[in-house]
């Protein structure tokens, strides 16, 4: 049976009742919150809410080092993660779900390493592909089996938060090759690659980015947006898992 990760984002903080939870603790300190165990088709999934439980953790003070710990401890073999972003470039509208090939970091002050201090193993990974890796093509033939469609590839400016960005930055990462913006999957991509785990990231969109409407974004659009898009990433999961 597949052991395998699961990172909800805004619009899934819960999967279900889980058959078991496991409380890790990490040198790095507490992770999110519990980690949730699954047994879905083939696979055994362990699920950790990216926010927490109450979804009370912004982006910039999640603990990402004790995630990615707690899931190397339980030896999954990789990590998917699901992530809210907004759209910049057009194939992305509101409720488009798509899987990024690329990103670029332009978040600060975060802990994007394990290779902290001096008795550390200094790693240098190889991380040209940052979102390289089976389970993404897993995903991909997931979603085509399930009938909905992924955009495949895509660039994502990861942005600090947990504010929304303003319309100059926005045209700025545009200008620098985003297609997609979002506020967390960096350090959590590099830290699974450190980690030597499989890491794909499953988007849904869930608005267009600051500047690209005439209406402002607000907080009760991009949840009604994501209620529906979720659907869709479930349908993609349950068949995925059940391979």
């Amino acid at each position: 049976m597949r052991r395998l990760g699961l990172i909800g984002g805004t619009g899934l903080d819960h999967f279900g009742p889980p058959a078991k939870s496991h409380d890790i603790g990490t040198s790095f300190g507490q992770p999110s919150a519990a980690v949730a165990e699954y047994h879905v088709g083939k696979s055994k999934v362990f699920f950790l809410p990216r926010h927490g439980e109450r979804h009370q953790l912004p982006p910039h003070a999640v603990n990402y080092r004790a995630n990615i710990d707690s899931f190397r401890q339980l030896e999954v073999e990789g990590i998917i993660a699901v992530n809210a972003v907004g759209g910049i470039s057009d194939p992305y509208p509101p409720g488009c779900v798509c899987l990024p090939d690329q990103l670029i970091d332009y978040t600060w002050g975060r802990a994007h390493t394990f290779s902290m201090g001096p008795g550390d193993e200094l790693l240098h990974i190889e991380f040209a592909g940052p979102f390289d890796g089976h389970l993404r093509t897993g995903l991909l033939k997931a979603a085509a089996m399930a009938e909905i469609h992924a955009v495949d590839g895509g660039c994502i400016g990861v942005s600090q938060g947990p504010r929304l960005e303003t319309a100059a930055e926005i045209r700025r990462f545009r200008q620098d090759g985003c297609d997609l913006v979002g506020m967390t999957s960096m350090p959590e991509a590099a830290l699974a690659r450190e980690a030597g785990l499989d890491y794909a990231s499953l988007c849904v969109t869930a608005n267009w980015a600051a500047g690209l409407e005439q209406e402002p974004v607000t907080m009760a659009a991009i949840e009604a947006t994501l209620a529906l898009a979720m659907v869709d990433v479930h349908k993609i999961l349950g068949q995925f898992f059940a391979e």
